[in-house]
């Protein structure tokens, strides 16, 4: 198949280049003509594992191409999809300028009968909306059909869940859409569920915002377990044992970030007030979620009421492990607030230090490594769980003046940090306060 996708965000490019990697001949449309030309270089605008060697392999095949010129990406397209972002506006709600433009761009540009594929996140209704568009602006016969085939990838994971997700969903008011785009997915291999197209356009958000309420449910238990003395590990564990539950989305922390659960969250509680619906339930997740991310701010001045002028190490940036993203990250939150309370901050993330150097307060300083960012520190407050942070060695905490470290992910057993005389706060867990000399072997 000759394949368009226009934008080349995190949703549009990695789709672009997995549909190259099965065979099809995919070219990627941008308007930031500097973003274009690294790209066609093999250079990734993102920092996601496998996505730079599956473009270079799939450009010298010259199945993968990127151009920012609409009508040199179009009129050869069979089919095209739409990957532009839809960003929160002020009231939550979706922002679909973008997704306008692109339909826009479509009917400017197509020269024969077209499939229009969405697989930006968006409100029910706005496939309906995409097609009124290019039907009512369409100056010749040509047929144009609209598909809603919404993504289910995680950032860090978004190259394997391609290939390896659990389905692929497709909304089509026809059988011929429905053919075509199941013909293009089948090499993947994944299981495809058919349905309407807005239930497809719900599914997603549906899917986002069940995650989303596992992830607060279980921080509030885990908050619940410090108060009584019960251990969260040992209660998420229990529950996921149940098949009904399930282990995923159970693992206690300082809430959820990135680019589609908060911002998604949000959008399905304004979905449902646009049909006079209180969706009570998420907007309790969301409020959850806002008061977990301050979390270890609490625990921090618990154990040193004033930080003013202390130096505070902030060891992880990114929302998550394997990415370079900092949109919703706790980071932002929680930096803000070490700054506001007077704190020199010192911080280390293994990929995202650069996003990091434009998003964050400027007064920030940014180390080289673990070690340097903690040495001589007053406290180290982790906010990532990357696996460098997991697996540091950690006599690495005699570097801080005295070893306090307050764990947003709960790295590390309590019992391992009790031995090692560090003084230990996380999530849903006892404390680790008990100094004990390690006698050398």
């Amino acid at each position: 198949m000759k394949i368009a996708v226009i934008g080349t965000g995190y949703v549009g490019l990695v789709t672009g280049v997995s549909l190259s990697e099965i065979g099809h001949h995919v070219v990627c449309i941008d308007l930031n003509k500097d973003k274009v030309a690294k790209m066609q270089k093999g250079t990734s605008p993102i920092y996601e594992p496998g996505l730079s060697e599956l473009m270079t392999k799939n450009i010298k095949a010259q199945r993968l191409s990127f151009t920012s010129d609409h009508r040199k990406g179009l009129q050869q397209a069979d089919v095209v999809y739409i990957a532009v972002g839809t960003p929160e506006n002020k009231d939550g709600s979706a922002e679909l300028s973008f997704v306008i433009q692109a339909a826009e761009n479509i009917v400017d540009c197509i020269v024969h009968d077209v499939i229009v594929v969405t697989k930006s996140t968006v409100p029910v209704g706005t496939n309906d909306m995409i097609k009124d568009i290019i039907q009512s602006q369409l100056t010749s016969d040509l047929k144009v059909e609209v598909v809603s085939n919404p993504e289910f990838l995680k950032e860090g994971s978004a190259i394997h869940d391609s290939f390896h997700g659990d389905r692929i969903v497709i909304g089509a008011d026809s059988e011929h859409a429905f053919d075509v785009i199941e013909k293009i997915n089948q090499p993947f291999n994944v299981p495809i569920f058919k349905t309407d197209i807005k239930s497809a356009e719900m599914i997603k958000y549906a899917s986002n915002a069940f995650l989303a309420t596992k992830i607060s449910f279980i921080n509030e238990i885990s908050n619940i377990c410090e108060l009584l003395g019960a251990n969260i590990e040992n209660v998420s564990t229990g529950m996921g044992l149940d098949q009904r539950i399930g282990s995923q989305f159970l693992k206690a922390g300082i809430g959820y970030g990135g680019s589609c659960f908060p911002k998604d969250t949000k959008a399905l509680i304004q979905i449902a007030g646009n049909v006079a619906y209180e969706f009570e339930l998420l907007k309790g997740v969301v409020n959850v979620n806002k008061k977990q991310q301050g979390l270890i701010i609490r625990k921090l001045n618990d154990c040193i009421p004033n930080i003013f002028g202390k130096k505070i190490a902030v060891l992880g940036l990114a929302f998550k492990p394997n990415t370079d993203d900092l949109r919703e990250s706790a980071s932002i939150l929680v930096t803000e607030e070490l700054i506001k309370q007077g704190a020199e901050v010192v911080a280390y993330d293994p990929i995202a230090m650069d996003n990091a150097k434009s998003i964050l307060n400027t007064s920030i300083q940014y180390a080289d490594s673990i070690a340097e960012a903690i040495e001589n520190s007053d406290a180290a407050l982790i906010l990532t769980d990357w696996d460098e942070i997991k697996n540091v060695e950690l006599t690495v905490f005699n570097k801080m003046k005295t070893p306090l470290v307050i764990d947003g992910r709960n790295c590390f057993l309590v019992e391992d940090m009790e031995m090692h005389g560090i003084e230990y706060r996380s999530i849903g867990r006892p404390a680790a306060t008990k100094k004990i000399e390690v006698t050398p072997i």
